[in-house]
């Protein structure tokens, strides 16, 4: 190749290993929230009642504390943290890798991918201080539920840094569908966001509170649910729309393709709901609950880039 071709687009991508770090923190922060969600159905938010410490003393759970098996639940869900860290760390280190590559490859430098990949590391740093002062608060309800929406926060910017990876560049932004539907799309995203909030107002008023000693916020449960249900019958007609409205202006066929996957992660979301509050809210039915919602979010989050393309 002369020196005046021009470099494929892909090489301006960034490379698959690299992507694949990025890949690794977003299964990872989607991971934590499970973990969470484990934690607290099985009552070990206060399993270490201390923080940094397990114990008064000790990092580690000891033989004579109070805490049973519950001790461990919550030690083992601390040391992910420094998985993610270690992850998060991994991004960082990865998107400077990268740059130096584009640039000895006279390529525009793509400021944006360092800043996101940002993301994970100043999330997780966030998180670990949050989740102290979650235990250092006996499980305060509204810290628990920031504890949680953090996590869907860092989810978002991971999955914006694993898309925009995947683009051949920054600039110039080309859309593939008229403005509506992108607005449509959008629209979905800020529902999707109102059916996350809502559903923490009702985790945090309902049972599972992660402790048999910790508070609840003064809600009826059963009114934030429907508002929730509400929601996601809101939220079920709108991606239909979308879903109409991507086949009438011909969208690219894998932006289809993933509307119609979160369709099916939404219904059988929406299914596990209705039996969870109709069964009394069992403990199995939470966790599939929290993953399909870590799911929804993050098949939601994919779809408006996938009406345009970068570069």
């Amino acid at each position: 190749m002369s020196q005046d071709a021009p470099l494929p687009a892909a090489s301006s991508r960034s490379t698959r290993p690299v992507r694949g770090i990025y890949i690794a923190n977003l299964v990872a922060q989607a991971g934590i929230v499970v973990t969470g969600a484990i934690v607290r159905i099985t009552g070990s938010g206060l399993g270490c009642p201390t923080w940094p410490e397990c114990v008064e003393g000790s990092i580690t759970p000891t033989a004579t504390q109070e805490e049973a098996w519950q001790k461990y639940v919550e030690f083992g869900n601390r040391l992910l943290t420094f998985v993610l860290l270690f992850l998060a760390i991994a991004a960082v280190v990865a998107a400077i890798v990268d740059a130096r590559r584009r640039r000895s490859l006279a390529l525009p430098p793509r400021r944006a991918l360092l800043l996101l990949a940002l993301v994970p590391l100043v999330g997780t740093v966030g998180q670990a201080i949050l989740g102290g002062i979650t235990v250092l608060t006996g499980l305060n309800p509204l810290v628990v539920g920031a504890h949680f929406l953090l996590s869907m926060a860092i989810i978002a910017g991971t999955v914006a840094l694993v898309a925009r990876s995947g683009d051949p560049g920054d600039q110039p932004i080309t859309w593939h569908v008229p403005r509506p539907v992108r607005a449509l799309a959008w629209l979905l995203v800020a529902a999707s966001g109102a059916v996350v909030v809502v559903g923490v107002l009702v985790t945090s008023s309902g049972p599972h509170s992660g402790d048999e000693t910790a508070s609840r916020l003064d809600l009826d449960p059963r009114t934030l649910s429907w508002l929730h249900a509400d929601l996601v019958l809101l939220f079920l007609g709108l991606l239909i729309g979308l879903l109409v409205a991507l086949s009438l202006v011909h969208a690219p066929r894998h932006a289809t393709r993933r509307a119609w996957l979160l369709l099916g992660i939404a219904l059988l979301q929406g299914a596990i709901g209705y039996t969870q509050y109709f069964t009394g809210v069992p403990e199995l039915l939470v966790v599939l609950h929290v993953i399909g919602a870590v799911l929804v979010w993050i098949a939601v989050l994919f779809i408006p880039p996938a009406l345009r393309t970068r570069g």
